[in-house]
């Protein structure tokens, strides 16, 4: 399909995204969200007047421009998006926290911004938030049936309020901050990140002519609202006119697929390996002629190029498996999805050669929150989508590479015009972050292929030296070892000592179809990672990829964890990227005995 080029100059300010779509593609199904086991929909008309009669009710009650507000979701839904804009109409700034964030830093935000309200999901997280932060704010939640409900759904306001609105509409600018965002990233710290109007629409317009939807195109959300990634991509779909359905419940998520028959989508590493790996225990099946139907269906799959032209014999191999296999799997996620955008960590090659094979052409972006978030991303255009790299920078704004080793790689630096100006009432950090030059330091380490496809290597404070005077890239390890379909999880160790070596989190459902087959009794999990076979699996699945690295990057030995690590236990952040320090710190008893 062509890529549509959309204008994009008729919105400087992100809540004129909604004035956008209604005068150049209005949508009677704007936004959507399954409620009473069906889908309702709200037309963009019906959201720009809730819109402005929140603003009008937040004016209302006393709430002044540049007031705080915390909001606390669960997921993406037609209330956050109508709460989000309301604020922005009326100068408000969101301050979005993840519902796992811990009580010490629920506490540490709430304080920092001086936050006037929060507005959680439910009456649970109330209490959690009630719990860590005190009476300092008032804390309400969207719990309808539940005492203390805030009506995001306000009467309509006078017509002197509108007018009011309206008049005011002026006073706010394009550099006045939007949201304040805090991150931890891997090291644990929250740092808050304050993006401005100009910031983020810099990375909406930037996308606009990148992305191939049309109006009336069917999107499903269902990354975290409190992610910059997913609320820069909502601002996105309403600009362009799409249909967007929020996927409320996770556990819902293969449901949502199948109803909405989706078109389009965002998503991250971590879903599309489950995906993988739930494919992969099918290998395990005791039916002899569905196991190799499927592994051949790998096999083709991961050979498929994204681009050139393909071997005759290649092409009937893919278009049996697709046939056979494949369209079966695309099934599972509507039958209709096209196109896939990849972000906040590294996708594994093969997974998207999979899924580019099964019809569904993945594409890999690169961000961070600081930068709004976007930096590169890879097109969908024949040639521009390089496997394995995070793409072409995005117009408008610079990267180079310091300091570049003998391969060319070295720290990636960023400057541009959605670039967050500083940390919040962290000036010692902003010193560190930025060069006298003015170059954002991203603490990733990447080079660029073909002089303009830019790969990330490895986080620049993980990298780590052994003993032997080793240097170790974690990151590329741990993909490395998570090919296996018996590994889910894996953290490298090594720091300073003699070799490497790993925390691994097995795939249970895999492990226990394996035991199964093995007439292994399965019990707990934390039982059954001391199994003698068990051990004995993972260590044949180490061995066999240690076989392909150099001896001082081989694993001599590891940990076999009882549980997945979660972002409840502050193990994960929201993106699922591990948080060495405090996976690290939860078992320091069991890597100390790794060297003992």
């Amino acid at each position: 399909m062509e890529v549509v080029h959309h204008a994009a100059s008729d919105f400087t300010r992100i809540f004129e995204v909604l004035g956008y779509q209604q005068k150049k593609y209005p949508n009677a199904k704007a936004l959507s969200e399954w409620s009473e086991n069906s889908w309702h929909a709200y037309s963009i008309e019906t959201i720009i007047q809730w819109v402005d009669a929140l603003a009008c009710w937040f004016k209302r009650t006393g709430y002044q421009r540049g007031d705080r507000i915390m909001l606390m979701p669960l997921s993406g839904s037609p209330a956050w998006m109508v709460i989000d804009f309301a604020c922005q109409r009326c100068g408000l700034v969101t301050v979005p926290v993840h519902p796992t964030s811990r009580a010490e830093d629920l506490a540490l935000i709430a304080a920092e911004t001086e936050s006037k309200l929060c507005i959680a999901a439910t009456e649970t997280l109330v209490a959690t938030v009630k719990a860590a932060c005190g009476s300092a704010m008032e804390v309400t939640h969207l719990q309808k049936e539940v005492a203390g409900y805030f009506n995001w759904q306000v009467e309509a306001p006078r017509q002197e309020e509108l007018e009011k609105l309206l008049a005011e509409d002026s006073l706010i600018a394009e550099t006045d901050w939007v949201t304040i965002l805090y991150t931890s990233g891997s090291s644990g710290m929250p740092k808050g990140v304050p993006l401005t109007h100009s910031n983020i629409i810099h990375n909406i317009k930037a996308i606009l002519p990148m992305l191939p939807l049309e109006p009336h195109h069917r999107v499903l959300s269902f990354l975290p609202f409190s992610h910059i990634l997913e609320r820069m991509a909502c601002y996105g779909y309403i600009a362009f006119g799409v249909e967007v359905y929020f996927n409320t419940v996770r556990e819902n998520l293969a449901h949502d697929f199948l109803s909405v028959r989706p078109y389009f989508c965002t998503s991250v590493p971590r879903v599309l390996e489950k995906m993988y790996d739930h494919l992969q225990a099918q290998l395990l099946t005791k039916n002899f002629i569905k196991k190799k139907l499927i592994t051949w269906a790998f096999k083709v799959a991961v050979n498929y190029k994204v681009a050139g032209k393909i071997r005759v014999a290649y092409a009937l191999q893919l278009w049996t498996v697709r046939l056979l296999v494949l369209r079966h799997w695309r099934k599972r996620l509507g039958g209709n999805l096209r196109y896939m955008v990849v972000g906040a960590a590294s996708l594994r090659p093969e997974i998207a050669r999979m899924l580019s094979a099964a019809g569904v052409q993945v594409v890999e972006g690169y961000g961070m929150t600081e930068t709004s978030p976007l930096i590169s991303i890879n097109r969908f255009e024949p040639g521009l989508n390089r496997l394995g790299t995070v793409g072409m920078v995005i117009p408008g704004i610079e990267v180079r590479i310091d300091e570049p080793d003998a391969t060319g790689a070295g720290e990636i630096l960023v400057r541009g015009p959605n670039v967050m100006s500083g940390y919040f009432k962290r000036p010692e950090l902003n010193a560190e972050v930025f060069t006298p030059d003015g170059w954002l330091r991203t603490g990733d380490v990447g080079l660029f292929e073909k002089h303009r496809f830019l790969k990330i290597t490895d986080r620049k404070k993980d990298i780590f030296k052994t003993s032997a005077g080793k240097y170790i890239a974690p990151q590329p390890l741990q993909r490395h070892f998570c090919q296996s379909p018996f590994i889910q999880q894996c953290l490298i160790l090594g720091f300073q000592k003699p070799f490497v070596t790993a925390l691994v989190v097995p795939n249970f459902e895999v492990l226990q179809e394996w035991c199964s087959q093995q007439h292994i009794h399965w019990s707990a999990p934390e039982y059954m990672v001391h199994n003698i076979k068990v051990r004995a699996r993972l260590q044949q699945e180490i061995d066999a990829l240690n076989q392909l690295l150099p001896n001082y990057e081989q694993v001599k030995n590891f940990v076999v964890c009882a549980a997945e690590w979660t972002a409840e236990r502050g193990e994960v952040t929201a993106s699922l990227k591990p948080v060495r320090q405090n996976i690290v710190a939860a078992y320091k008893s069991e890597i100390e005995k790794l060297y003992a």
